[in-house]
């Protein structure tokens, strides 16, 4: 792609920029157009007035196509319609990729999880990922969307809370039973508490389970804290410890870890290559190995995962939801323990090895993020759709029963909305739409579900049961938008529920007898039924 060994020398004074005048095509279809006038000019062809060959400075093709095309999808479109996007570019370093390539190379490289992976790191994700930088964003950005890492994060753990800022400092406040808010001893806090031990540590994903913390640093490090064991139920076991300060999981050194999840009798880990790694309930290969239920030595998922990456992870009681990112598009695996049909497979049936969900075909729909309750799950769908499954009591699955759904089924009453984030609990759905907008279902204990306001409604109707995903009008009234909704996941807990907006502020309802609101409660009180302001700094 030399010009000057093909054609004339360009000449910096007679250039002028094209086609400027008027409105102006975008994206796609704009570099589709440039290429097909210009595509002569770049292999040094032609010399025409007022046009210059694109050669002559590859970065102004490189960054057109990135600041463009900031879609994976529109790159391989550029490819698929294009030959000029599908030739070898001959660009340093690698002189065999094309445009395209380099533009979604160049487009991973700007992301935090990936600038600190070596050559050889980089090469196997593009491995795994199907051979192309292009799916390699593909597989960054699906990941993007899934969780709020490297955000502000609000966790409405079992009794306790966690909130993460925008510059990974921490605040933990609830119950300390175990040591679970790692300041050191086992009281309670009643408001939002620095975590100071972890200073100058930016921390950008957490999850919490029953007397237990995990936090991921921006380095790929993980700090855990409470019950010190990742096999015990939730009611504890004999002989467990407590640890009260964070302390970093030596046994995942060497693991870049990104996300982490806390279900009951394990915990799984997600590294940035998209492998799954289980600590314990491994007894007779439940999740895919064999282990003692005491080992807390991380165990690599094999089976069907073993050379898929996987994006997001969810855990639920005794089973693990993996959302993978492959080059035939997205699909959601599960594994474990099958009651109530919360596997998605049609059956009971308990899953030893990991499992593709294959209705999801059936229903055309392109699952985008996953939600594992107790005992129940749901996905958001690129469409916005939202799908539930699992045992339906007390209509947390919302299609108007308490029947037990075996398959993923579309939530119909929320056909007139879009979602793009679901939460799930202990039998209660939470649903945000791209307008800010919650809706919620299921079982109306200690207030979490966010319908009901005042004592004059009565304590009856306050606490009851939704079938069909309803307005939380209690948030609406706030004029804000509402980013995520993070709501309590135990079946040992009375539940609470974080709304955080768009705006940095974070409201909570439901049960605070331990100070998991992160405001004090009257005498007479174990909950607030409306949201109130928690009192914290987010910046």
């Amino acid at each position: 792609m030399d010009t000057a060994a093909t054609g004339p020398v360009w000449q910096p004074t007679s250039l002028s920029f094209i086609g400027i005048s008027g409105e102006q095509p975008h994206g796609v279809a704009a570099l589709m157009q440039t290429s097909q006038r210009n595509q002569r000019l770049c292999y040094g062809s032609s010399s025409s007035h007022g046009e210059f060959p694109l050669a002559t400075n590859p970065s102004i093709v490189l960054h057109v196509l990135t600041e463009c095309c900031l879609d994976p999808q529109d790159l391989a479109r550029l490819e698929a319609t294009c030959s000029f996007f599908r030739h070898a570019a001959n660009f340093t370093p690698d002189v065999t990729l094309s445009l395209s390539e380099l533009a979604a190379l160049d487009m991973c490289k700007r992301r935090a999880i990936f600038r600190p992976m070596t050559s050889e790191e980089r090469e196997s994700l593009k491995e795994s990922c199907g051979g192309s930088w292009k799916l390699v964003l593909r597989f960054l950005k699906a990941g993007e969307l899934c969780y709020r890492r490297e955000k502000i994060q609000a966790i409405a753990g079992p009794g306790h809370s966690i909130v993460v800022t925008k510059t990974g400092a921490v605040y933990t406040f609830g119950s300390s039973s175990s040591g679970q808010l790692g300041h050191g001893s086992l009281d309670e806090e009643w408001r939002p508490r620095l975590l100071r031990s972890l200073q100058g540590v930016r921390i950008i994903q957490a999850t919490a389970g029953v007397g237990r913390t995990m936090l991921i640093s921006d380095t790929g490090r993980v700090y855990a804290f409470g019950k010190d064991s990742f096999g015990d139920p939730e009611y504890g076991g004999p002989g467990s410890k407590n640890i009260n300060t964070p302390q970093i999981v030596e046994s995942l050194n060497g693991i870049f870890v990104v996300q982490a999840a806390i279900g009951n009798f394990f915990t799984a880990v997600l590294s940035r290559e998209g492998r799954v790694y289980t600590f314990s309930w491994g007894a007779d290969a439940k999740l895919g190995h064999q282990t003692e239920p005491e080992d807390q030595k991380p165990q690599l998922l094999r089976g069907a995962l073993e050379n898929k990456p996987v994006v997001q992870i969810a855990a639920g009681y005794c089973y693990l939801l993996a959302l993978t990112c492959q080059s035939t598009g997205m699909a959601v695996y599960s594994v474990g323990c099958g009651l109530g049909g919360k596997l998605g497979h049609g059956t009971r049936s308990d899953e030893r090895w990991p499992k593709m969900i294959e209705h999801f075909q059936h229903l055309r729909l392109q699952p985008i993020a996953v939600a594992a309750g107790a005992w129940h799950a749901a996905v958001v769908s690129e469409d916005g759709r939202v799908c539930t499954w699992g045992w339906g009591r007390y209509g947390c699955l919302g299609h108007g029963n308490e029947d037990c759904e075996l398959l993923p089924k579309v939530v119909e009453s929320l056909q007139g909305v879009k979602a793009v984030h679901v939460a799930t609990g202990d039998y209660t759905t939470f649903v945000v739409t791209d307008a800010g907008e919650v809706f919620s279902c299921g079982c109306g204990e200690s207030s979490s579900l966010g319908h009901l306001s005042g004592a004059t409604e009565g304590q009856a109707n306050r606490h009851a049961n939704v079938l069909r995903p309803e307005l939380v009008s209690s948030l609406k009234q706030r004029n804000e938008k509402v980013l995520q909704i993070s709501l309590t996941n135990s079946v040992t807990w009375n539940a609470h529920t974080f709304a955080l907006c768009d705006s940095g502020r974070l409201f909570a309802f439901g049960a605070g007898d331990k100070g998991q609101l992160g405001t004090e409660l009257l005498d007479n009180e174990s909950e607030r039924g409306t949201p109130e302001l928690v009192d914290i700094d987010l910046s």
